[in-house]
């Protein structure tokens, strides 16, 4: 509970506790509460716990900076004009908000102290987060597999998942923490491409090797029953596990893309 919604409830209690005599012109006192936090908002505390994770591990992609972005969850979900802030019982903070819906995360002591949220103007359960980690100067198409193994340890750390059946394990039960989930061949940490994919290749020096068809589309068995609790629901097509627990594969390894709406003349 946080401090602000003790104090709501505080103050009503004393509010019913007025003796029956008092005037029922009385003023009530009045009681602020800036901000209530939804359970589904994003910690800011965890959000920066996982920018302290990207810069002790920052060695799996010395070249990358770190963003956070919002994805689309829901079908109706407008991705257009999408404003973010930090939210306290008294901080608030707007966050810039990239053409592509990524930001930079800033860091507060007052935001901290209040622990904040991370706020959109959207219904909590209508995006998806995750962090965004990308070496520069790589082909389009084209991801760097020690900047995925950081994206998954920071997106971890963060609290990002946003999965919300109890009952829904596409990250196992029995995997909760971030190097259990990252570290592990049934961690299952979803990524997603920017557009639907055919199929994804990892090149590292005169090795390649086509993942399976099992890596792909949050493994291939979803149902509708699953699905809306997933937040690969409307990324289906863009979604795909990467082999970042298997350590044969070093940092450098390419991760390629062959999208569906690729030209036929081109693949």
């Amino acid at each position: 509970m946080t401090p602000s919604l003790t104090r709501l409830i505080v103050a009503l209690l004393a509010l019913q506790a007025l003796p029956g005599g008092a005037r029922a012109d009385t003023p009530a006192p009045l009681v602020r509460v800036p901000f209530v936090r939804d359970p589904v908002d994003k910690s800011y505390v965890k959000m920066i716990k996982g920018m302290d994770r990207f810069e002790r591990e920052h060695a799996l992609a010395p070249a990358a900076t770190l963003r956070f972005r919002v994805l689309p969850r829901l079908p109706k979900t407008n991705m257009d004009g999408i404003a973010l802030r930090v939210a306290g019982d008294q901080v608030s903070l707007p966050l810039a908000v990239a053409p592509d819906n990524s930001f930079v995360l800033p860091r507060n002591e007052q935001a901290l102290r209040e622990d904040a949220a991370v706020l959109a103007n959207r219904k909590s359960d209508s995006m998806t987060w995750r962090a965004w980690i990308q070496t520069p100067g790589l082909a389009p198409g084209v991801r760097r597999l020690g900047d995925l193994r950081l994206e998954c340890r920071v997106g971890m750390d963060a609290g990002l998942i946003s999965n919300s059946s109890p009952i829904f394990g596409w990250l196992s039960n029995l995997l909760t923490t971030t190097e259990q989930v990252c570290n592990n061949a049934d961690g299952n940490y979803l990524f997603f491409a920017d557009r639907p994919v055919f199929s994804v290749t990892l090149r590292a020096g005169a090795r390649n090797e086509v993942l399976p068809f099992k890596m792909l589309y949050a493994g291939g068995d979803e149902t509708r029953a699953t699905l809306p609790f997933c937040d690969c629901q409307v990324l289906l097509d863009r979604s795909y596990y990467a082999p970042i627990w298997d350590r044969s594969w070093p940092d450098d390894t390419l991760v390629g893309f062959e999208y569906m709406d690729t030209p036929a003349e081109a693949k």
